[in-house]
Formats: structure tokens, C-alpha cells, sequence
């Protein structure tokens, strides 16, 4: 299992938003490719870098950012996503070096672009669920749609997309604990792994996933809570991978 660090962008900086609300920001850097290094050094072994400018603008905004971070760490796994609607975006990024985009609004607005690009580009999409209550959420989490999330999960598996990163938005930078209970229902639902995100703020989080992880759990994503020190991020992979150990 993967403990993957969360870099959010906004204005080229790192920052962490409340419940996706870009008025509730805290900045943690104004050097983010510093920040990647960090985690790095600590032992990630993914990246998870979200333009959150570019969520809202339907476009990227702070992709020299991101082509700057693959390029100094090149050997370092990064999935990006935040304003990410066409294949020459996806084009780009995987030329820079970034190996997994997330689609998430274009997703549960054009399904069928998911399809397309899953054809286009194999091995290199994930979608992004952001759900309340079991409805998803788009436009960086500004509108609540009608779509069930274990519904759009189940179609894209159908669509052969890598992973499904599960968000709960409702503790998202809330630093409430991870929802276990609706991401395992989740990953019970589909046969494609799916990643945590959300309220992950305590080794007990980690623990918890543990847990769960035979249900199809591969990772979780956590930002807030390693910034502010709720969470040691090395700490918390060293715990999933003695988990693994154990499993063996």
C-alpha cells in the first residue's frame, strides 16, 4: 500500500483548501518542487499534484509547475489532475514525464471522453470520485450532481480506467478521520484499485486502512495532515508496508 503526499497548486503555490473551498486556503510553500523534495527524502513513492486553479478554469494553470517537479524528480511516480478536459492536455503532461492524469469533472459530464482517452492513453487514466452523501461533485466541488458514485465507478472500470480515487469532500482538509466505511464500499463494488483521499489525519487512519486493504484498497492520499504534523509521513508508510510484510 502507498502513502501518497498531496501538493495542491494554486497560484504556484502549496497550499491546502477546506472542503475544496478556494476563499478557505492555507499556503504551506511557495516552493513547490522544494515540497516534493521533502517527501522524497521521506520515502513517497507516488505524488499526487492537484492544479486547483485549473479545476476551476476547466484548464491547466499551473502545469510549469508540475512539468518543473517531473523533470527534477524523474524517477518519481506523479498523478496530476485539476482542468484536465482534452488529449492534448493529457499529451503534455505525459511528455513531461507524468505517469497517471485524473479526470474528474469531464468525466461525469462527457463519460464518453473517458472511454476515448482510456483507448488513447492505456495504463494512464485514473478517475477522480469526489463524493457527498454518495452523489459526486464537479466543477472542483462546487456543484453536487445527480450521479451515484458507485455507479460512475462501475462504468468506468467498464471503461479501463487504472484506479479510482475516492474523495470524501465532507471531511476533506477537515482533519476528521478517513471515511473507511464508504471506501470500502466502494472498492467492494469494482475490481480496479481504488485510493483514499480525504480526512486522513492520524497514524489511526493509516491502521484503519490497513484494515481494509484486501477489499482493493492500494493507497491513500493525505495532505493536510502531513503538513500540519498530525500525520508523520514516513512514519505512515512504514506502517503499510509492515502491514504488506505481515500479509506475506
Amino acid at each position: 500500500m502507498l502513502l501518497i503526499p498531496a501538493i495542491d497548486l494554486k497560484d504556484g503555490k502549496c497550499v491546502r483548501l477546506r472542503q475544496g473551498d478556494m476563499n478557505d486556503e492555507t499556503v504551506f510553500s511557495d516552493d513547490p518542487v522544494a515540497v516534493a523534495g521533502r517527501w522524497v527524502d521521506a520515502g513517497a513513492r507516488r505524488l499526487h499534484i492537484v492544479d486547483l486553479n485549473g479545476a476551476f478554469a476547466g484548464e491547466p494553470v499551473n502545469a510549469d509547475v508540475v512539468h518543473k517537479i517531473a523533470e527534477t524528480y524523474p524517477d518519481l511516480p506523479i498523478q496530476i489532475g485539476g482542468g484536465i478536459r482534452d488529449e492534448d492536455t493529457i499529451q503534455s503532461y505525459l511528455d513531461a514525464g507524468v505517469q497517471y492524469v485524473i479526470i474528474g469533472t469531464k468525466a461525469v459530464t462527457a463519460p464518453h471522453f473517458v472511454n476515448d482517452i482510456c483507448m488513447e492513453f492505456p495504463g494512464h487514466i485514473i478517475v477522480g470520485l469526489d463524493a457527498k452523501d454518495g452523489k459526486v461533485a464537479i466543477d472542483g466541488w462546487s456543484k453536487l450532481s445527480n450521479h451515484d458514485v458507485i455507479d460512475m465507478a462501475q462504468h468506468f472500470e467498464k471503461d479501463g480506467v487504472e484506479a479510482i480515487i475516492y474523495t470524501d469532500i465532507g471531511r476533506d482538509g477537515m482533519m476528521t478521520g478517513v471515511n473507511v466505511e464508504s471506501t470500502v464500499k466502494l472498492a467492494e463494488a469494482v475490481r480496479i484499485p481504488v485510493i483514499a483521499s480525504g480526512g486522513i489525519t492520524t497514524i489511526e487512519d493509516v491502521r484503519a486502512l490497513c484494515d481494509v486493504d484486501e477489499e482493493g484498497i492500494i493507497g491513500a492520499i493525505t495532505g493536510r495532515a502531513i503538513y500540519e504534523g498530525t500525520l508523520d509521513f514516513a512514519e505512515g508508510q512504514k506502517w503499510f508496508d509492515q502491514h504488506v510484510e505481515k500479509q506475506k
